[in-house]
């Protein structure tokens, strides 16, 4: 299903080598044909292929990256899944929603859904790069899924989403947008405005942690395309130049 092969499926900081490949059968079963890893604690591992059960080739091509960023890098829509709201703010998304916000921006380029390691799950700063988080409903009396289930879910959903999508994708006229930026256009992005907002004193002094999280989620959530950032970042760069010419003159 073409749908599919543009949806990245990362597993952030998996322990368990069992558990790769309990994910690794659950995506071949919905029809995913590849699968990305970052930073597992034991890969490649007997015990992943023994629990994948015919999924060997996901497995094998299984794409290993040293952080998150690498693993989402050319990405337009980035989900993380998770359990709880953490302190990072952000929109939720119900697996139905996430699977069909997926599959829609995927029309315009690749797209990402993030699963953390078993016990943490993704930590605020892995969840700062995506632009919403994705929770399953499950009985608050006894809330905690295996990972595997979890990709299992998301997965069933992705298929049904794409099964029903799939007569409509054809008869759609192109669209006449710009697909929004990439993952690593947008961190230039954050850190060029993170440089502006204290070349111009924003801050007063005071930590930009929670500002700059905030404009992260505003700018996440508008999805500007690369034309978009290009006139953002030259409104930066004028603003650092008239910082570094008020400081020149008071220096004077």
């Amino acid at each position: 299903m073409r749908a599919l092969e543009r949806v990245r499926i990362v597993l952030v900081g998996t322990q368990h080598p069992r558990n790769i490949g309990s994910a690794a059968r659950a995506l071949k079963t919905m029809g995913f044909g590849a699968m990305h890893l970052v930073a597992p604690a034991m890969f490649p591992h007997p015990e992943a292929q023994a629990l994948a059960a015919g999924a060997d080739d996901l497995l094998e091509g299984a794409g290993v990256h040293p952080g998150l960023s690498e693993a989402v890098a050319g990405c337009t829509l980035v989900l993380g899944s998770t359990a709880t709201q953490r302190a990072v703010p952000m929109p939720e998304l119900s697996p139905r929603e996430a699977a069909v916000r997926l599959l829609e921006a995927s029309r315009q380029g690749e797209v990402a859904l993030v699963f953390g390691p078993e016990r943490t799950g993704l930590e605020n700063a892995e969840l700062q790069l995506c632009h919403a988080s994705v929770c399953i409903p499950t009985d608050p009396a006894f809330s905690s899924l295996n990972l595997a289930q979890a990709v299992q879910v998301l997965a069933y959903e992705l298929r049904l989403t794409a099964m029903a999508q799939e007569g409509l994708e054809n008869a759609r006229p192109p669209l006449d947008a710009r697909p929004p930026a990439t993952h690593e256009a947008m961190e230039r992005f954050f850190g060029h405005l993170d440089q502006t907002l204290h070349a111009i004193d924003f801050h007063k002094g005071r930590s930009g942690i929670t500002v700059m999280r905030r404009l992260r989620r505003l700018f996440l959530r508008a999805a500007p395309d690369e034309r978009e950032l290009r006139m953002l970042h030259g409104i930066l760069a004028d603003a650092q130049r008239m910082a570094r010419l008020a400081g020149a003159k008071k220096n004077l």
